[in-house]
């Protein structure tokens, strides 16, 4: 995970305090190392899920105590941060948005360890191999979605954020293609219901990882610009950020 250096940390000016400079680079920092955690855990519960590794996705869910406890510490020198330098303008978008992102990325990790738990329980049946490939590229994606949002947020980029944000329709294309799959599936054979089910409850689990990375994209946006641009259709995006 990218770790911003303080040459690269650049809030378009210094403070008068090196410390509070030095604070505010921290909780970004931070909020990257825990990102890193979070990007961690999802890798090993899909892993643990498409090879019925029940140790490996055993040790997901007993992790899932480390990024809870670095979301609780950041989010605390964060309310430090409010209590004693009392920021303004972009320093206290900074600061909001650092909260907002550990949320997203806690939940984040309560979605891997729910992945975990439902490897845990597919490890006695048998999916058919292509209900494990469509799930394999849904995760590959949102995957991707929460690398690519991680590495925005740690450059401020704007650019990439949208990107990542216009990525989503494809998440949720293949994430309404399993659905229809499973369904049908259990349509034609009730005994497979409860394998169609822990797919479909991994697949949201999933979808709900690439709706969470377009969560950061945004506060990356919002931080850099100044633009709330949630609820808002992708056309009127585009046309809010090349308003400026």
């Amino acid at each position: 995970m990218t770790i911003v250096s303080e040459a690269e940390y650049d809030l378009s000016h210094h403070h008068i305090s090196k410390q509070y400079d030095h604070e505010l680079l921290a909780i970004r920092n931070r909020v990257l190392t825990l990102g890193g955690l979070v990007e961690a855990q999802v890798e090993a519960a899909v892993s643990a899920l498409l090879e019925s590794d029940t140790e490996l996705a055993e040790k997901v869910i007993s992790d899932d105590y480390k990024v809870n406890s670095m979301e609780v510490a950041i989010d605390e020198e964060c309310t430090q941060i409010l209590a004693l330098r009392q920021p303004a303008a972009r320093d206290l978008r900074l600061v909001v948005a650092v909260i907002k992102t550990i949320t997203d990325l806690e939940r984040i990790g309560d979605e891997a360890k729910r992945i975990a738990r439902i490897a845990v329980d597919l490890v006695n049946h048998f999916p058919k191999k292509n209900q494990l490939t469509d799930l394999h590229q849904l995760a590959l994606h949102s995957r991707q979605m929460l690398r690519e949002s991680l590495d925005a947020f740690a450059r401020i980029d704007v650019d990439e954020s949208l990107r990542v944000v216009q990525e989503d329709l494809r998440v949720d294309q293949e994430y309404e293609s399993i659905m229809r799959q499973q369904i049908t599936y259990m349509m034609e054979d009730p005994r497979s219901i409860p394998i169609s089910l822990n797919i479909m409850w991994a697949a949201r689990a999933l979808e709900r990882i690439g709706d969470r990375a377009c969560n950061i994209c945004e506060y990356v946006i919002y931080y850099a610009m100044g633009k709330n641009i949630r609820h808002i259709s992708l056309d009127e995006l585009e046309r809010n950020l090349r308003s400026g």
